[in-house]
């Protein structure tokens, strides 16, 4: 295996994988050429970790890798499962080796132009990195006054499994995304009583998630990276879709919206106004934040808390392409990533020499 490369891939959820499909697709030789890093013990990204609740009927939708078609599950059956065994079929079918558990420390810059990548299994020595870590290690917990002294129990989004946890339980669900309203939905039908606090009103959307409307979410979010701004989350661009599930929970169920909550007691929460919910669980459902700590050393991040981008490339650094970042951060604008950070990083590696070994 060669530890010199022209591309380090870190990361093979969707982005990652689309990345490598391209990189081979234009001719770079797996191992040789190009390495793919992954820190989880098996294929599937962050998929692999999805709550076992998650089915195909509730998922907003999984799109193809490029070339292979996702199988047609059971709209009942539980989505990490399938996910899983199609990301790891279709990285043999494409003979896409992917190096895991590699957990990527740091990246840093070498005398000679290229980057370091350093792993709890060696270093990589590379031309250009094309990073694809997600968020999902990265989740967002806000602090509120007292939150220390809360004795129920409290609890992210990614730490959720089954709503039978919470049977009979008085819970509080922090967040207005979607993770926050399907989960508030699935643990209402079992627990006591739920409230549901949101820091803004929720912006549901009656139309169809339809082409138009997807160009209009990806200019938006793709013009703040562009100005180094951090990317904002995924329902604040797009609204929700109202269905007619959604219509009935806003009218008659679990999602009547409160604001929120100004400090936490150990009992439960409490407003500016002396309202008081007593609650025995806190489910923080409040999101995720891109995972890049391991690229601090570059200093990469702006005065505007995020990464200057011009597409998928960092704009101060024609090296590093960070794929599923931004607007890239779904599966149809993952796979246009990896696709869109290969033309990119071919022109680049065909204008700069090869640096010359001591």
């Amino acid at each position: 295996m060669n530890r010199d490369v022209d591309v380090v891939v870190v990361g093979a959820g969707q982005a990652g994988l689309s990345a490598a499909y391209f990189l081979r697709k234009a001719g770079l030789v797996p191992d040789e050429d190009f390495v793919v890093l992954d820190r989880y013990n098996g294929p599937g990204g962050a998929w692999r970790h999805r709550w076992p609740s998650l089915t195909f009927t509730t998922v907003h939708g999984i799109h193809q890798l490029p070339g292979m078609a996702v199988p047609e599950p059971d709209p009942a059956e539980s989505v990490a499962p399938v996910v899983s065994a199609y990301f790891g079929e279709y990285e043999r079918r494409f003979a896409l080796p992917v190096h895991r558990p590699v957990d990527v420390r740091e990246v840093r810059d070498l005398p000679d132009g290229r980057l370091v990548v350093t792993t709890d299994d060696g270093e990589w020595r590379t031309r250009a990195l094309v990073n694809a870590t997600g968020t999902w290690e990265k989740p967002f917990w806000p602090y509120y006054p007292g939150q220390e002294r809360f004795s129920g129990r409290q609890l992210h989004t990614a730490d959720y499994r089954d709503r039978e946890e919470f049977r009979d339980r008085r819970v509080l669900v922090v967040g207005g995304g979607a993770s926050g309203i399907q989960l508030l939905m699935e643990i209402a039908e079992v627990a006591s009583r739920t409230y549901w606090v949101t820091r803004r009103e929720p912006v549901f959307v009656d139309r169809p998630f339809d082409r138009d409307w997807g160009r209009e979410v990806v200019a938006r979010v793709a013009d703040r990276v562009s100005r180094g701004l951090p990317p904002e989350s995924v329902v604040k661009a797009t609204g929700y879709r109202l269905t007619p599930q959604i219509e009935a929970a806003r009218r008659d169920g679990p999602l009547r919206r409160l604001p929120m909550f100004d400090r936490i007691e150990p009992t439960g929460v409490r407003w500016r106004d002396g309202r008081f919910a007593e609650v025995d669980v806190i489910l923080w459902a409040t999101g995720f934040r891109a995972a890049l700590d391991h690229l601090a050393p570059l200093r990469l991040r702006g005065p505007g808390g995020g990464i200057v981008m011009d597409g998928t490339r960092v704009a101060a650094d024609p090296r590093i392409h960070l794929v599923g970042y931004g607007p890239s951060a779904s599966t149809i604008g993952a796979n246009r990533a990896g696709r869109d950070a290969v033309r990119e990083l071919r022109r680049f590696l065909a204008r700069r020499p090869q640096p010359v070994a001591a």
